[in-house]
C-alpha cells in the first residue's frame, strides 16, 4: 500500500486558499454582493438604499463577470497580464466607481434637484452642523433650542459627533444647495485621499511577494464591499474616520509615529469610533519608546482634544447634550440606530436592560485595556487585529448600533495581513525587547 504524502493536505489546503483569495475571491465577492445590493433594491424600507441597489447590483454583476472572464482566461493560460494583480486592482477601483461613487452622485444630483429622499439623515444633520458652525462658531444646538423644534424634527436638531465632522458641511453652508456641496462628495474625497495614501505607503514598503494580493483584498473589504459602498452612496460620514484610521495604521507599519498620530486624530476630531483606535496604537507607539509615545500622543490625543476647545467655549451645554447625552440615550429624543444586534437586544428586551448592556460593553473595555498594559501590540498588524475584534465587542454590545458600524471590524481585521506582510521597520523597546525580532508591520 502506498503511504500518504503528509504534504498532500497543506498543500491542497493552500491551493484553496489561493483560489478562493485570489480571482475565485473575487467572483464570489462580486456576485454575492450583486445579490445583496438586488435584495436591498427590493425589499429596504429606505428609499436611498433602495436607489443604491438599483445602481449597484448593475456595477457588481458587471465586476462578477469581470472576476469570471478572468478567472477562465488564467485557467486556460491566455494573456497573464489580464489575470494579474494589476489587472485585478484595475476591475476593484472600476467597480468602486460603479457600485459607489456612481450612485452617490446620482443621489446628490437628485437631491439638488429637489429630491429628499436621497440622503440619509446623516447627511442632513452634518449640513446643518456646518451652516450652524459657520455662522453660531458651534455645530451644536443646545436643548433648550432642540425642544422647541417640532417634535418630527427634534432629532435632526442633534449633531452626535465632533465637532471636526460639521467641516464636512460648510461647502454647503459656504455656496448653497448643489451636487457638489452635498457632504456625501466631501466625505467620498476625503475617503479616497486617505486610502489612496495607506496603500501606496504600504506598497512601497518593498513588501513580500504575496504582500500585493493581501493588499488588494485589504483594498476591497473597505470600498467595494457593501457594508462600505451603501454607506459612502447613502450616509458617508463612516468612511471618512475609517479611512483616516487605516491611514494611521499604514503609518505606524512605516514607522512615522508622528504623522500617525495627527491622521488617528483627526479621525478622533470627526467621530468617536476613533478613540479606541487612538489608544490602542498609542500602546503600539510606546513600545517604540517614550519618544515615540510622545510624538503619536501629539497628534493622536491633543487634536482630538483641541477640535472640542471652541464648541465648549462657545456652548458648553450643547456640546454635553449632543456629544454625551444624546449617544447615551438621555437626549430628548431616541437614536434611531436600533440594529438587532446583541446590546441592543438586552437594552430592549430585559429588566433594565440598557445598564445590563452599558455593564457589559465596560466590561470588555476594561478586558481590551488589561490587555494592552499586559500585551501591548508590538506590530501594527497586531494593533490592527485588537482594534477589529474591540471594535467588534463594542458594535455588539452597544445599546443603540447599526449593522453598518460593522465596516470597522471588517476592515481592520482584512488589514491586518497586508500590514503583516510589508518590511519592518525599528525594534520593540523596554519590555519585551528579547522579541527584537519583531517586525514593525
Amino acid at each position: 500500500m502506498i503511504s500518504p504524502n503528509p504534504s498532500t493536505g497543506p498543500a491542497r489546503l493552500r491551493s484553496v486558499a489561493r483560489r478562493i483569495g485570489g480571482l475565485g475571491g473575487d467572483l464570489l465577492l462580486y456576485g454575492l454582493s450583486a445579490l445583496f445590493a438586488a435584495v436591498t433594491a427590493v425589499t429596504s424600507t429606505l428609499a436611498p438604499h433602495r436607489a443604491w441597489g438599483a445602481v449597484a447590483m448593475i456595477g457588481y454583476a458587471a465586476a462578477a463577470l469581470a472576476a469570471a472572464v478572468q478567472l477562465v482566461a488564467r485557467r486556460r493560460g491566455v494573456v497573464p497580464r489580464l489575470t494579474g494583480a494589476a489587472a485585478r486592482a484595475t476591475v476593484t477601483a472600476v467597480a468602486w466607481a460603479a457600485v459607489a461613487l456612481l450612485p452617490m452622485l446620482l443621489q446628490c444630483v437628485q437631491r439638488a434637484g429637489g429630491r429628499p429622499d436621497r440622503a440619509q439623515e446623516e447627511v442632513v444633520v452634518v449640513e446643518d452642523g456646518g451652516l450652524r458652525l459657520l455662522h453660531d462658531g458651534t455645530p451644536y444646538l443646545g436643548r433648550e433650542v432642540i425642544a422647541a423644534l417640532p417634535p418630527a424634527e427634534q432629532l435632526l436638531g442633534y449633531l452626535p459627533y465632533q465637532p471636526g465632522m460639521a467641516l464636512f458641511g460648510l461647502p454647503r453652508a459656504v455656496a448653497g444647495v448643489a451636487w457638489w456641496t452635498d457632504a456625501r462628495v466631501w466625505f467620498a474625497v476625503a475617503t479616497t485621499i486617505a486610502l489612496a495614501a495607506a496603500l501606496t505607503i504600504l506598497a512601497r514598503r518593498r513588501p513580500d511577494p504575496e504582500a500585493a494580493p493581501s493588499l488588494l483584498r485589504a483594498a476591497q473589504l473597505a470600498t467595494v464591499l457593501p457594508v462600505c459602498a451603501l454607506t459612502l452612496a447613502t450616509g458617508g460620514d463612516d468612511l471618512p474616520v475609517l479611512a483616516f484610521c487605516l491611514l494611521a495604521l499604514a503609518l505606524c507599519a512605516a514607522g512615522r509615529h508622528g504623522a500617525a498620530g495627527l491622521t488617528v486624530g483627526f479621525a478622533g476630531a470627526l467621530k468617536l469610533f476613533a478613540w479606541p483606535v487612538t489608544l490602542v496604537l498609542l500602546a503600539y507607539a510606546a513600545t517604540r519608546g517614550r519618544r515615540t509615545a510622545l510624538r503619536f500622543a501629539v497628534g493622536g490625543l491633543g487634536l482630538p482634544l483641541v477640535a472640542l476647545v471652541p464648541a465648549q467655549l462657545v456652548d458648553a451645554d450643547a456640546l454635553v447634550e449632543n456629544v454625551v447625552l444624546f449617544p447615551l440615550g438621555r437626549g430628548l429624543v431616541t437614536s434611531p440606530a436600533q440594529s438587532p444586534l446583541p446590546g441592543h437586544l438586552i437594552a430592549a428586551t430585559l429588566p433594565a436592560g440598557r445598564a445590563i448592556a452599558a455593564a457589559l460593553l465596560v466590561a470588555a473595555g476594561l478586558a481590551i485595556a488589561v490587555r494592552l498594559a499586559r500585551r501591548p501590540p508590538r506590530t501594527a498588524a497586531d494593533a490592527a487585529v485588537v482594534c477589529g475584534y474591540g471594535l467588534l465587542a463594542a458594535m455588539l454590545l452597544m445599546p443603540a448600533t447599526r449593522f453598518g458600524y460593522l465596516l470597522y471590524p471588517v476592515a481592520f481585521l482584512a488589514w491586518a495581513p497586508a500590514l503583516r506582510l510589508v518590511r519592518a521597520v525599528g525594534r520593540p523597546t523596554g519590555r519585551g525587547s528579547r522579541r527584537a525580532t519583531a517586525p514593525a508591520a
